[in-house]
């Protein structure tokens, strides 16, 4: 567990490393110090190894204050699994997932932008043409797109996240951190 600190007050437990990019830039965005509040922000490898990590970060900082920053999609497993965890963390939802919620803050265009900056709009316009995708939203085809190669999720996460204002941020993010940050 070498991304949580013994002495942290608060731990945000999130599904993988593009949620972890997308939750420290937004702290970032926000104007908070996470390091200064000793709030760390673990992946967890998938929202199934959520016992096993919870078990470890409650044996590494036994006071902090846990948190759970998840898919809507996993609230059934999720909440299954809370009476198997050492303790009861503080519960927040992405409505299908953080990527969605950045697209939606962000909008079509802004996120174009984005993906212009990252020097991956090209690619992004040959993944248009595909046959597969030429009939979908263009929502859709964002969000498909992130997923495509292999890094690109998490640097896209920090770069959208980064891309929004702090009113902006969407609220499940804001709300895991508040909590952390108690």
């Amino acid at each position: 567990m070498s991304l949580l600190r013994v002495d942290a007050r608060g731990v945000v437990l999130v599904e993988g490393r593009s949620d972890r990019a997308a939750l420290l830039t937004a702290a970032h965005v926000a104007g908070r110090d996470l390091a200064a509040a000793r709030v760390a922000v673990v992946p967890m490898g998938g929202i199934t190894n959520l016992v096993r990590t919870a078990t470890e970060v409650v044996t590494a900082a036994p006071d902090a204050r846990v948190v759970v920053l998840a898919d809507a999609g996993e609230a059934a497993w999720v909440r299954a699994a809370v009476p198997r965890l050492p303790v009861v963390p503080s519960l927040h939802w992405c409505e299908r997932d953080l990527e969605e919620e950045l697209l939606r803050a962000l909008g079509a265009d802004r996120a174009l932008a984005v993906l212009a900056a990252l020097g991956d709009l090209h690619a992004f316009r040959t993944f248009q043409g595909q046959p597969a995708q030429r009939d979908r939203g263009m929502a859709a085809q964002l969000h498909r797109f992130l997923g495509t190669a292999s890094g690109r999720k998490e640097r896209a996460a920090a770069a959208l996240t980064a891309a929004l204002r702090p009113d902006e941020l969407p609220p499940p993010l804001v709300q895991a951190l508040d909590a952390a940050v108690g």
